[in-house]
């Protein structure tokens, strides 16, 4: 039943960013739009950018599904940029608002996910410590995140599938050797 609420919460706040920015959405217009009380609500968050962060948490969450090998990378990839365009809306409301650092954050955790992945596959037969592999992982995640947030800015005009074959040919062999140097 919690997450029943917090979904259905979940869908309003998307629902209500179709017609006004986050920062004029009040809890009164959730509650009111959930049918649920006040209180309700603060059982479950303890603000609207607590229900933000959330719903970019389980959307990160579904995003992946399975896609942080070396093999599925670019389509884990793809998914995130499908998951990005499918709440659009929201998206960009929360970009633009106040709030921008919350879309950072929730495709930083999506991206790390996939590329946390696909180091620990790569590392596999090479002597590379922990840190190194860490700091490849945070290299890869800020160059995807970069790329993907100018995506956002730019509106998400610009097709998604060539972005991610661009960064896909960036990617290949790159990743390997980075860290074979890094273990010398």
């Amino acid at each position: 039943m919690q997450n029943t609420t917090k979904q259905i919460l979940e869908e309003s706040l998307k629902k209500l960013l179709l017609k006004k920015p986050l920062d004029k959405i009040t809890i009164q217009d959730l509650t009111s739009d959930c049918g649920i009380s006040r209180m309700a609500f603060y059982y479950h968050f303890k603000d609207i950018y607590d229900l933000v962060e959330w719903s970019c948490e389980e959307d990160a969450s579904k995003a992946l599904q399975g896609k942080s090998t070396y093999s599925t990378w670019s389509e884990g990839l793809e998914q995130i940029f499908e998951t990005v365009l499918a709440n659009k809306p929201f998206i960009l409301n929360v970009y633009h608002s106040v709030s921008r650092e919350q879309i950072e954050n929730y495709l930083f955790q999506m991206t790390y996910q996939l590329i946390h992945g696909v180091v620990e596959e790569k590392a596999a037969d090479i002597p590379i410590s922990e840190e190194d592999k860490e700091f490849v992982t945070h290299f890869y995640k800020y160059s995807f995140v970069g790329i993907m947030l100018d995506w956002i800015k730019g509106g998400m005009k610009t097709d998604y599938h060539q972005i991610v074959e661009k960064i896909s040919t960036m990617v290949k062999g790159t990743m390997t050797h980075c860290m074979e140097n890094l273990s010398e």
